[in-house]
C-alpha cells in the first residue's frame, strides 16, 4: 500500500505534509500500524470488537427515537 502525495509547484512543504497526514488518516494506515504494534490474542480481538459493538448498539438505541 503506497501512499503518494506530490508537492505542487510553489507549495510549502508543511502543506504537503498536512495533505499526506490527512490521506494516511483517511485510509487508516496509522490506525492499522498502531493496532499491529503488539500481538493481540484472537480472544482479545473478539472481546474488543464485542465491546465496540455493544457501545454502538447502546448509542443506536439511545438516539433511535429522536
Amino acid at each position: 500500500m503506497a501512499v503518494e502525495v506530490k508537492v505542487r509547484k510553489g507549495e510549502h512543504m508543511e502543506k504537503a505534509l498536512r495533505r499526506l497526514k490527512k490521506r494516511l488518516d483517511r485510509e487508516g494506515v496509522i490506525r492499522d500500524a498502531r493496532a499491529k504494534r503488539f500481538f493481540e490474542k484472537p480472544s482479545e480481538i473478539r472481546r474488543r470488537k464485542k465491546k465496540v459493538m455493544a457501545f454502538s448498539n447502546m448509542l443506536r438505541v439511545r438516539y433511535q427515537n429522536r
